[in-house]
């Protein structure tokens, strides 16, 4: 997912300018948790990727099975109709490989579902943190769940609850102490699990293909 950052500067040039010009930030981890839009669309693709997985894995039992009766059949057989069973598993994974790009790969379905479910959540949250930037003129608003390196944070700086506010959610839904979020420095986005399905979070969304 795109971090929601309505301007991104450089260290070097916030060194520079910063002292001069107000700025503020969010932690976008936050906001989403107490978006109830959010889970919603979290639990669905949750459900689509098992959904998704179960599938890849039926096809991948059906592969096994037909290696398993070769297997078990192939000294028996003259070696044309050998060669022909071995083509037609060795078809049968090619064809569920694919079918397994297509639903967990780059641009697949269940990429194409999020950005159908997530993308117009973000849009939401991206307007109403320029709203309150114009607002109050600020800036430079950071995200500091993002990948810029935040080592303190005040929170009088934090306008996190006022874009829940801003876009109708509830306040409190994630309480802040039960994230500590208090002065500690970002999270690694590359540890960011919000984004991630329930099986993709369990590192376990499709089956290794067979190897004979």
């Amino acid at each position: 997912m795109k971090k929601i950052i309505l301007v991104v500067t450089t260290l070097v040039v916030f060194g520079i300018t910063g002292s001069a010009q107000k700025y503020a930030y969010v932690d976008s981890e936050y906001i989403l948790e107490n978006i109830p839009e959010y889970k919603d669309a979290q639990n669905e693709l949750d459900d689509i990727a098992v959904e998704y997985q179960k599938e890849i894995e039926d096809k991948f039992a059906e592969i096994d099975k037909m290696y398993r009766d070769f297997q078990a059949e192939a000294v028996l057989l003259p070696d044309d109709i050998k060669k022909k069973k071995e083509e037609e598993i060795v078809a049968k994974e090619q064809e569920v490989q694919e079918l397994q790009k297509k639903r967990f790969g780059k641009d697949g379905d269940l990429f194409q579902k999020r950005e159908e479910l997530v993308k117009p959540i973000q849009e939401k949250i991206y307007n109403a943190i320029e709203e309150i930037a114009e607002d109050k003129n600020y800036a430079f608003v950071f995200d500091k769940s993002g990948s810029l390196t935040i080592l303190y944070v005040s929170v009088k700086f934090d306008i996190s609850d006022d874009v829940l506010d801003m876009v109708g959610a509830e306040l409190g839904t994630v309480r802040r102490e039960d994230r500590k979020r208090t002065n500690q420095p970002p999270v690694n986005p590359g540890d960011n699990n919000l984004n991630k399905t329930e099986p993709e979070r369990n590192g376990d969304f499709s089956p290794s293909p067979i190897r004979k």
